[in-house]
């Protein structure tokens, strides 16, 4: 395993002496060492479950049971796919299909070039514009293999 950088370091030390006098600290500890390196750092899990008093393996288990955290560094675009049950019965799967095959890479890698991150997501709350899409934060509904395509070629480098 990678050795935490000194600046990776320093930022989930600064997260966790802001939030581990909070009652249950490690998911909002998570969340924010996340928000700020866009990923939770392997390498993390120890000095993390040092400063909260837990078990490597308990920390552990909070990153891996929850889909939300990468253990990567995430592409330049992050696109999510809505798999709930109402983008489902509106074609989703044939939408996660087309969205794999054009990115060439699965849920949870990002692209050889660093482009683009795919991600699955169990509800995008526009369930009455199935299937949903997230890229970014912005939410698009009703897409098509034809309107995903168009998605990513206006965040495509020329």
């Amino acid at each position: 395993m990678q050795a935490l950088a000194p600046s990776q370091q320093e930022v989930v030390l600064r997260v966790v002496t802001a939030m581990k006098s909070r009652p249950g600290p490690l998911l909002e500890v998570l969340h924010g060492v996340q928000d700020t390196l866009g990923f939770v750092p392997p390498a993390a899990i120890a000095l993390i479950a040092e400063e909260l008093n837990l078990s490597r393996a308990e920390v552990h288990g909070v990153v891996t049971f929850y889909h939300h955290f990468r253990k990567h560094p995430p592409g330049r675009h992050t696109v999510q796919v809505c798999r709930a049950e109402s983008c489902q019965a509106m074609g989703a799967e044939a939408l996660v299909a087309h969205a794999k095959r054009k990115l060439g890479v699965g849920f949870e890698q990002t692209t050889a070039d660093g482009q683009f991150s795919l991600d699955a997501v169990y509800c995008l709350g526009n369930c009455a514009c199935s299937p949903a899409v997230m890229i970014d934060g912005d939410l698009f509904g009703r897409v098509t293999p034809q309107s995903f395509d168009a998605l990513i070629a206006e965040l495509t480098p020329k």
